[in-house]
């Protein structure tokens, strides 16, 4: 072999390659990061970076322990029986740092609590400082201060829709029935319509039956736009083609009106409606190209052996275009599963996931962390779907778009 002409080849490809690795970087890393995070505990996603699980790191909190409470409380929290550290139901009454700052401001027999050394009398250095603290006794009140842990609670959390201060299985094992504002700890939380549970169900309700109608009308129509001779087929085609241009949002407000006026306002048959209206022009276009660049004598010699065109639809033109129709149906399900603006205005009553996630931001921002592991409990679906058919989405796609 030429090595002046390997070399060539190298040094060609290498700019592909090399764009090849960014983009794979690109999307890989962060999605990583958001991977990792989900696993991680509240403080610690507030604390330190998702990179810092791979590399030794201190205990939060533990030198502030050390320096201002350990003197007194114990390296164990549990040096004082009236104020044990480790008791979860002591340490339960101090959710947030300005709650411990100002029980630490009441003297203890005339003399400041925190002493040797003292706190910083600026609010804005010392809570803070009482934050770690507090992340510290949790551990201790926990069984013991262990480094970064994996766990499930933004799972857990999600999934029963929780938006205390500490985590769901955290309020669960320490009986703070208070915090749960209605929850029981119990399977049935995960029916809760604050949840991810019930919102993965009602994205199934919509996403499938969509789905699927809109493969069935879309073949049909393709079928007879490629092998039904009838008048005006062809300007039919071009303006069904000239419908893609037209942006769903132009429709939201009269069909909402629409809605309204007949009661199908936040019904699953009006957002069924809905997304079908809107998923089959394109649909219609990619299944039209690819069955009507299937061999021509093919359907011949189905017509001169007496089948008639539903027979020569079922047993002919949709085996043969299974590829076409898994990439239609992967991009269908995808695009009505991540739907969020008309699942928003027409199915209010019924939120979805991408609705729900929202649902789940606190106001104050202060449980984002929750949302690291909503947003893996809402692609796990389509992961699946895209998995069990890729290897037809490329090949369905470029046959429908190359050839007409």
């Amino acid at each position: 072999m030429n090595p002046l002409r390997t070399l060539n080849r190298i040094f060609h490809a290498l700019p592909i390659n090399l764009a090849l690795i960014i983009m794979c970087v690109l999307w890989i890393v962060p999605t990583l990061g958001l991977f990792v995070t989900s696993f991680r505990d509240r403080e610690a996603v507030r604390t330190t970076g998702w990179w810092t699980i791979f590399t030794p790191q201190p205990v939060v909190g533990e030198t502030e322990y050390t320096t201002y409470c350990a003197s007194c409380h114990g390296a164990k929290g549990n040096a004082l029986p009236q104020a044990n550290l480790s008791d979860p139901a002591i340490v339960n009454k101090y959710q947030r740092d300005y709650q411990l700052l100002a029980y630490l401001k009441q003297p203890i027999n005339g003399q400041p609590h925190v002493q040797n050394p003292a706190l910083p009398g600026n609010p804005n250095q010392s809570l803070p400082i009482l934050g770690k603290i507090l992340v510290y006794m949790q551990k201790l009140s926990s069984g013991g201060a262990k480094g970064p842990s994996l766990t499930l609670s933004n799972y857990v959390d999600a999934l029963v829709g929780y938006k205390g201060t500490n985590s769901y299985l955290q309020d669960c094992a320490s009986g703070n029935t208070a915090a749960l504002l209605g929850l029981n700890c119990t399977a049935s939380d995960l029916t809760s319509p604050a949840g991810m549970g019930i919102a993965m169900l009602n994205s199934i309700i919509v996403t499938v039956p969509v789905t699927l109608l809109v493969i069935t009308l879309a073949a049909f129509a393709a079928y007879a736009f490629a092998w039904l001779d009838f008048k005006g087929r062809q300007w039919l085609f071009a303006i069904l083609v000239g419908l893609q241009i037209v942006p769903l949002q132009m429709a939201l407000v009269p069909i909402s009106r629409l809605y309204s006026a007949v009661g199908m306002q936040s019904t699953f048959l009006g957002i069924w409606l809905f997304h079908v209206g809107f998923g089959l022009p394109y649909a219609i276009y990619l299944m039209r190209n690819f069955i009507g660049s299937l061999p021509k004598e093919i359907f011949e010699s189905a017509y001169l052996d007496g089948a008639n065109h539903w027979k020569s639809f079922t047993t002919l033109a949709l085996p043969l275009s299974v590829p076409a129709v898994a990439s239609l149906g992967i991009y269908q399900f995808l695009w009505v599963w991540n739907d969020f603006l008309v699942a928003k205005i027409f199915l209010t009553s019924h939120p979805v996931l991408t609705v729900q996630i929202t649902n789940l931001i606190d106001p104050r921002g202060s449980n984002w962390n929750i949302l690291t592991g909503a947003a893996f409990l809402s692609f796990i679906i389509p992961m699946v779907v895209f998995f069990a058919f890729q290897r037809f989405f490329v090949r369905g796609m470029l046959a429908g778009s190359v050839k007409g």
